[in-house]
Formats: structure tokens, sequence, C-alpha cells
């Protein structure tokens, strides 16, 4: 009766989770989407290039290259390749949105020069996430499966999925120190002012939330995987 009563739970708790995110996330988007095409209305001196480029230049960073990419709200930092990847919307534009994106991106170029501890980890774990992302949801599928058999294969696929959750908890601390960094100079920088300020801090606060969702959904997710582990176990 217990174990019946787990895999209910397990179940109603997948569609609370489908559900849920799935709204979160549109949500979330939509947000970051509208205060996107808003702000870049807002215009400021430098443009994206410009900006990062300044940024680099102010930390003493000369050996991070800014480069424009194809895409929208495709901006990265590489750190094998030591770029700042920038989109052609946040390249191109001199707006408090391209100079929010820009100094982010150009946070972690920041993080990485001074060893920040949440990006060192982050960064050790990929090779451990690309692995698990690819086999996880095979491992999963047969353990649930094969579950009264082998439950070890499921046990398995737990551990793969929580690696990619642990992942997803750890770009949280990456992603807003990154953002915190983003703004503080801006402001510093006399780039943004008390008026535009708010807004950089604005947009980059919704672009966190995508990230927030994200480890939500799959400590969510991971905690689904658990139920049904434990209610259909012998």
């Amino acid at each position: 009766m217990e174990q019946q009563q787990l895999v209910y739970s397990a179940n109603t708790l997948y569609w609370i989770i489908f559900i849920g995110i799935a709204v979160a996330s549109w949500v979330v988007s939509a947000s970051l989407e509208h205060k996107f095409k808003k702000y870049s209305r807002v215009p400021l001196n430098l443009t994206g290039k410009e900006v990062a480029e300044k940024m680099l230049r102010d930390y003493g960073i000369p050996d991070v290259k800014v480069t424009c990419t194809k895409g929208h709200l495709t901006d990265h930092y590489n750190p094998a390749t030591q770029t700042v990847n920038l989109s052609e919307s946040v390249y191109n534009s001199a707006s408090v949105a391209a100079a929010a994106v820009a100094a982010h991106e150009c946070g972690h170029a920041v993080q990485h020069e001074t060893a920040y501890a949440p990006l060192k980890m982050r960064s050790a774990l990929v090779p451990v996430v690309n692995f698990a992302g690819k086999w996880m949801m095979w491992v999963l599928l047969a353990g649930m499966l094969l579950l009264n058999a082998f439950p070890a294969i499921m046990g398995f696929g737990i551990v793969l999925f929580a690696l990619t959750t642990l992942f997803s908890l750890i770009t949280l601390p990456v992603e807003i120190d990154a953002s915190r960094r983003a703004v503080a100079w801006l402001d510093g920088a006399g780039i943004t002012n008390a008026e535009t300020t708010p807004l950089a801090k604005s947009a980059l606060r919704s672009a966190a939330y995508t990230y927030v969702v994200a480890a939500l959904g799959s400590l969510a997710n991971l905690l689904y995987y658990i139920l049904i582990f434990l209610g259909r176990r012998d």
C-alpha cells in the first residue's frame, strides 16, 4: 500500500512539474524577451562590443577577445577559447540591454580570471555532465522498464540525473555573481547612470530567472525519479 502511494505521488508530481515548469518557463521567457526589446530602445553611448572591450580592459584581461555570433540571445563566454561571444543584436547595439548582456558575459571572464570557485566547480563538471546528458535518459528508461529485476540500473540513472541537477544548481551562483559584477561595473564606470542602472539590473534579473526555473525543474524531476525508484522496487 505504501509503495502504491509513492507511485501515485510520483505520477501526481510529474504532472505538477510538467505543467508548472512549462508555465513558469513561458512567463520567464516572455518577460525576458519583453524587457530585452524594451531596453534595446534605451540608448547608450557605447555598443555591446565597446562595452565588453572596455570592461575587459578595466579588469586587465587582455587575452579575452570579443566576437560576434549568430542568433538571438546566444551570448556566452567560452573559457576554452577565451572569447566573449555576443549575438548580433548585442554586438552592434548601443543600448541598455546590449550593455547589460555584454557586461554580464564579461563578468564570466572576470570570474575565470579570478578563479571564482563556483565557476571552477561548474567547469570541472562539464565533461561529466556531457556524458550524463548523453546517456541518462536511456539509462532511466531502461531502469524503469527493468526496475524490479535490475534496480541498480535505475539507481545509476538517478545518479547521472543528480549530476545534471547539481550542475544546474551550481550555475545559479555563477550567473547571479556575473550579473552582480556587470551592474556594479556599469554603474561604477559611468556606462549607466541613476536612471539606466536599474534597467540593466532588471534585464539581468529576468535572465537569471531562466536559470532558477531550470534548476527547480531539474530538482523536481530528480525527486520524481527517486519516488519512482522507491515506489516500484521490491
